[in-house]
C-alpha cells in the first residue's frame, strides 16, 4: 500500500485526545488538566474523547477495546480534529484493532501521536491504512511535565508535525536527559526537583551508513504483534525500538525471538533507545554488550542510547520517515531527516 502523509498542524487547529489503554488520570487530575494546558498555550484548541472526558476507568484500562475504538474514530471523524495525540500507553491498545475503519483512516488522513503501548496503533494503521503516524509524546508525559511541559520534548514534536522546518534536518542528542521517577499520585511530580544526567550522546555499537525508512517500536508492543498481519515488513528499513521496563533477562528474550524470527538479517540498520528502568538483574556485563552478543556482528550500522524513549527528553520521528545515519566510533553519530514527514 502507497504511503501516505497527514497535513501538517497549524496554530488554530483543534488536537484531540483519546486514551487507547491506561487510565493516566486516574493518577492525578492536576497533571492531565497540565497538560490540556499547556498544548492549549502553544496555539491548540483541544477536544476530548468521550472516554476521556468522562474520565472513564475499569482499572488497568478505559473501557472495552470496542468502547476506544469508537472514542478514536469520533475524534478522527470530527472535521475540527485535525491532530490526535493519546492521554498515555499502557498495555491494550491492540485491543482496538478489530474495531478501527482503516478505511475511512486513509481517505481521511491526520496526524496521529503517542509512544509505547501505541506501537499496536501505529503498526496496524501503517498496514491496513497506509498512513504514517508519529512516535512521539503523549498528554501525560512530557506535554504535562511540571511546570510548562518539557520544551525540548514539544519542541520536535512541532518540528515534526509542522510545515516549518527545512530539511533534510538534523537530529542531534540533547544535552542531557533524565529517567527520574516522580510519583504522580502524591504530588512528587511538581515537588521534587527533576535530576538530569549529562548526555553522552549516541553509541555506536557497530559503525555503517544507511539510508531508508525508519520503523519506531516499543520492542514489548513489537512482540505483541509477532504472528500477526500487521507485523512490520523489515526488509531493508532501519529499526528502532526502545523500552520502558528493561530487565536485562526480558531484554535477551525480546531481541532473541527478533533474531531468530530473521529480523536483524533483513533490516539495513539498527537504533536502541534508551530504557528508563534498566535493571541489570546482577549481570557482569551492560545493555550494550547484550546487545552485540545477541545481533551479532552486522554489515549496517548500530546504535544505542538514543532520545526517543520512555526518557526525557524524547525526539518525534513519522513512521518510515526517510533518514539517513552515519556511525563512525564512539560516540560520532550524524542522522538526518531527509525529506519532510507531513505534506
Amino acid at each position: 500500500m502507497e504511503l501516505i502523509s497527514p497535513p501538517a498542524l497549524s496554530k488554530g487547529d483543534t488536537v484531540g485526545i483519546f486514551t487507547p489503554s491506561h487510565p493516566a488520570y486516574d493518577f492525578s487530575e492536576e497533571k492531565f488538566l497540565l497538560g490540556i494546558k499547556v498544548i492549549e498555550e502553544l496555539g491548540f484548541k483541544v477536544k476530548l474523547g468521550n472516554l476521556t472526558e468522562k474520565r472513564s476507568s475499569e482499572g488497568y484500562r478505559s473501557g472495552t477495546g470496542k468502547a476506544r475504538a469508537e472514542e478514536f474514530m469520533s475524534l478522527y471523524k470530527d472535521p475540527e480534529v485535525k491532530c490526535l495525540i493519546s492521554t498515555l500507553g499502557g498495555m491494550n491498545s491492540n485491543s482496538m484493532i478489530p474495531y478501527l475503519d482503516f478505511k475511512y483512516i486513509r481517505e481521511n488522513p491526520k496526524i496521529i501521536c503517542g509512544y509505547s503501548d501505541v506501537t499496536s496503533l501505529h503498526l496496524s494503521i501503517l498496514h491496513y491504512s497506509g498512513l504514517r503516524t508519529f512516535y512521539g509524546p503523549a498528554l501525560m508525559s512530557w506535554f504535562s511535565e511540571w511546570p510548562n511541559g518539557e520544551q525540548q520534548t514539544i519542541k520536535s514534536f512541532l518540528n515534526a508535525v509542522s510545515g516549518e522546518v527545512q530539511y533534510p534536518r538534523e537530529l542531534k542528542p540533547f544535552p542531557r536527559w533524565s529517567n527520574h521517577f516522580r510519583d504522580w499520585s502524591d504530588g512528587s511530580w511538581k515537588t521534587v526537583d527533576r535530576e538530569w544526567v549529562e548526555n553522552e550522546g549516541w553509541k555506536v555499537l557497530n559503525p555503517g551508513e544507511a539510508t531508508g525508512e525508519i520503523l519506531v517500536c516499543n520492542l514489548n508492543t513489537l512482540m505483541s504483534a509477532a504472528g500477526t498481519e500487521y507485523f512490520p515488513n523489515v526488509e531493508d528499513k532501519i529499526l528502532l525500538i526502545e523500552e520502558m521496563a528493561a530487565p536485562y533477562s526480558r531484554e535477551e528474550r525480546s531481541l532473541t525471538q527478533l533474531k531468530l524470527m530473521g529480523v536483524f538479517d533483513k533490516i539495513s540498520g539498527l537504533i536502541i533507545g534508551k530504557a528508563e528502568m534498566p535493571n541489570a538483574e546482577n549481570a557482569p556485563f551492560d545493555m550494550n554488550d547484550l546487545i552485540v552478543e545477541v545481533v551479532g556482528k552486522r554489515s549496517y550500522p548500530i546504535i544505542s542510547e538514543f532520545d526517543i524513549s520512555h526518557t526525557c527528553p524524547m525526539h518525534t520521528l513519522g513512521e518510515l520517515a526517510i533518514i539517513k545515519l552515519i556511525a563512525k566510533s564512539g560516540f560520532d553519530v550524524s542522522f538526518e531527516v531527509l525529506e519532510p514527514m507531513i505534506k
